[in-house]
């Protein structure tokens, strides 16, 4: 014998608000919590269909997906204590780092930066052990040059 479909529904909303901390992107959740709008309206008996189920199921996944998720993404994921992307580049733009694993143009090495370790890209050949200067910054590559 099934349980209640406002049951099944909370269940299927538990599990892919759970499945969110295995899969990265914040997106399981909503759709989890759409779930649970789901059963909550199948348990006050406004959504007495399968169809009208599977309806505000989409529709409320959908809404608080596109609604809430820039919100939950910057709460779960953190918000950058810089101010902008002038600062954040000011803290390596100029600043002297150690070649841990060779660079050449064809060949993209390491470099380690305030003690972590960086991927780096050159136009000329740097050896283990070399230190360089960053010139700029592309994400989490750092693009160095000669001292």
């Amino acid at each position: 014998m099934l349980p209640e479909p406002c049951i099944l529904w909370f269940i299927v909303g538990l599990v892919l608000i759970l499945a969110e901390f295995f899969v990265p992107g914040i997106i399981l959740i909503f759709i989890g919590m759409g779930a649970w709008v789901t059963s909550l309206t199948t348990w006050l008996g406004l959504t007495t269909t399968l169809a009208s189920q599977t309806a505000v199921f989409a529709i409320s996944s959908i809404v608080l997906l596109v609604g809430l998720r820039r919100t939950f993404k910057d709460w779960f994921m953190g918000r950058s204590q810089a101010g902008s992307a002038l600062e954040v580049d000011e803290e390596f733009i100029g600043k002297e780092a150690r070649v841990v694993s060779a660079i050449s143009p064809q060949v993209t090495g390491k470099v380690e930066f305030k003690g972590a370790q960086w991927s780096a890209r050159s136009t000329s050949v740097h050896s283990r052990g070399d230190m360089v200067i960053i010139t700029a910054r592309d994400g989490l590559m750092l693009i160095v040059s000669a001292l």
